[in-house]
């Protein structure tokens, strides 16, 4: 009896400590009470045109096990009332270097044989695994996923042949952790050496043609090797061209990174020639050559890092425009060049992004890569495609079933249906709205919770109040109702106070009370086990009552109420 009742003070404490945000940091890994969770009151987006309206989530050791309504939550459940918010599959970037660490540049190393250097000075290093330079504690990863985004397609740095890729979850304790699917592709690029061969484009092309027959000429004679041994030369091992028999094999596919016209036509030539399963990544100008990608059969995954969008004027810049036209002078032959340059780049502009839209027409699968975006632009990206030309449920799909289609992992992620794994992104309002914001978002099971900005400023009337008193409280957090009461006394003009919650058995004491107008103001800090966290109060006063919000750290804003006690 005596353990149940001390489990039930430990849990008691674990929540305390999740309500006060402990942890210090822009967005907060919540230590698990229980790995049961419940996702109530939301709008679950199983998949793109797929809705459950007002719906729940249930969650259990990182696999989805109930998605609809009417369904029944076990009493050990963690429930997040999400207040018909949005919930999505978690997004899926088709090709980055998330959370993948660069090397030093060495000295340029002057070569004896420019042109016949050693692999690994040349750029060629496809044995290279991307899982020994990943860094769970990059910063990226966390920005992105706080963008939505749960797994990524990532590969190391490097010259033509930098390694092997991997499918990561953006979460997780440690690298092995982290890894979803190792040897997920063999990256290449059409990236030269310095200084030595293969130092052009067409000497990239030419040593990949080289590298790819050799390799196929090697393992042919390693299967006659291993079929009757005897009389033959024992074959010599060479790791770069062993990295390639799983591509000979059509076991595994060539992540080309194509960002141009001529990159995408080149790297289809190479495949039209050789004869390997290509996946063209960050595809920026693909738009003139869609019909070779199709007839191709490439997977396809295009850029988000595009081009900024020139912003429009507002109706009365342009009514100022004209009126100052009216006066001008007429216009010179510069000024004339600079309007057609202008005019030149916005439909470049433009046509960057529509390219979605158009390979969507042309009945092209893609998805996204993210690779040299930021974090904080997708949104706005993502709108300005959708103004191009893509559907939400089209720009849904190249963000979660597409990709999970073209990187062979559809079984396991891409909707929110029973038996996936627990990746989800649950937004405030609808992801492709200008002002949603992401609240939560699960990681395999683990739940992140993004920082909650204020819904609503207490507003200043310029009204004096009288804020001394005892006012009983009520702020609303995730974890439940959190109540207590607020004491101020008012010794001439200097205030002073105490606060006490429902979730922690003390009282706090009130710093930097600021009475301006009817607004009040102040902050205590909650501690425990030698942690501390900043708790602030903003709200507006009446003669009874009160209304604002309770900013928990960086854990978030609530609601909160309160009334003035007799």
């Amino acid at each position: 009896m005596r353990k149940q009742y001390r489990l039930w003070q430990l849990m008691l404490l674990v929540c305390w400590c999740w309500a006060t945000n402990l942890q210090a940091q822009d967005e907060v890994v919540l230590t698990p009470v229980t790995k049961t969770y419940a996702i109530t009151n939301v709008n679950i987006n199983q998949a793109p045109g797929k809705k459950i309206e007002m719906g729940t989530i249930l969650i259990k050791d990182g696999v989805i096990k109930a998605v609809g309504k009417n369904i029944t939550i076990p009493a050990d459940a963690w429930v997040i009332k999400a207040d018909s918010m949005q919930a999505y599959a978690g997004f899926i970037d088709g090709f980055s270097r998330t959370g993948v660490t660069k090397p030093k540049e060495e000295g340029r190393e002057r070569q004896k044989d420019p042109g016949n250097p050693p692999p690994d000075k040349a750029g060629i290093t496809p044995q290279n695994d991307v899982r020994a330079f990943i860094n769970p504690a990059d910063k990226a990863i966390e920005e992105w996923r706080n963008a939505g985004f749960t797994i990524a397609h990532v590969a190391p740095y490097g010259g033509m042949l930098p390694g092997q890729s991997a499918l990561i979850l953006l979460g997780g304790s440690g690298t092995d952790n982290m890894v979803l699917q190792s040897n997920a592709a063999l990256y290449s690029e059409l990236t030269p050496a310095e200084r030595m061969y293969p130092n052009t484009i067409i000497g990239v092309m030419a040593k990949f043609r080289e590298l790819y027959l050799q390799a196929s000429i090697t393992k042919n004679y390693e299967a006659v090797y291993a079929s009757n041994r005897n009389g033959l030369e024992r074959p010599q091992p060479d790791r770069v061209l062993q990295a390639f028999y799983p591509v000979i094999d059509k076991k595994q596919a060539v992540a080309f990174k194509a960002e141009k016209v001529l990159d995408v036509q080149r790297v289809i030539n190479l495949q039209k020639d050789l004869g390997f399963n290509v996946t063209l990544v960050d595809v920026k100008e693909g738009w003139d050559v869609i019909n070779k990608i199709k007839a191709a059969n490439a997977k396809v995954f295009l850029s988000l890092d595009l081009p900024e969008k020139k912003k429009e004027e507002k109706k009365e810049d342009k009514k100022d425009d004209k009126k100052e036209s009216k006066s001008d002078k007429p216009k010179t032959a510069t000024e004339f060049e600079k309007e057609a340059l202008d005019k030149r780049k916005e439909e470049f502009t433009n046509k960057y992004f529509g390219q979605a839209s158009a390979f969507q027409k042309a009945g092209i699968a893609f998805a996204f890569s993210t690779n040299n975006a930021k974090a904080k632009d997708i949104p706005a990206t993502l709108l300005n495609v959708i103004a191009a030309g893509l559907t939400e449920d089209q720009a849904l799909a190249a963000l979660t079933t597409t990709p999970a289609q073209l990187l062979g992992i559809s079984d396991r992620v891409g909707t929110l249906e029973v038996g996936k794994m627990a990746n989800i992104v649950i937004s405030d309002k609808s992801y492709f709205n200008e002002k949603a914001k992401v609240r939560y978002v699960f990681v395999d099971g683990v739940l992140y919770k993004q920082e909650v900005k204020e819904e609503k400023k207490a507003e200043n009337t310029g009204k004096k109040a009288d804020a001394s008193g005892r006012w009983s409280y009520t702020a609303e957090t995730p974890q439940g109702a959190n109540t207590g009461i607020i004491s101020i006394k008012n010794d001439g003009g200097k205030m002073t106070g105490t606060l006490t919650s429902s979730m922690a058995n003390r009282d706090y004491e009130l710093q930097d009370i600021v009475l301006d107008g009817n607004k009040l103001s102040f902050f205590y800090t909650a501690d425990f086990g030698g942690n501390s966290l900043k708790v602030e109060f903003n709200v507006a006063l009446d003669a009874t009552s009160f209304e604002g919000t309770m900013t928990a750290g960086r854990f978030g804003s609530f609601p909160v109420k309160g009334n003035k006690e007799p």
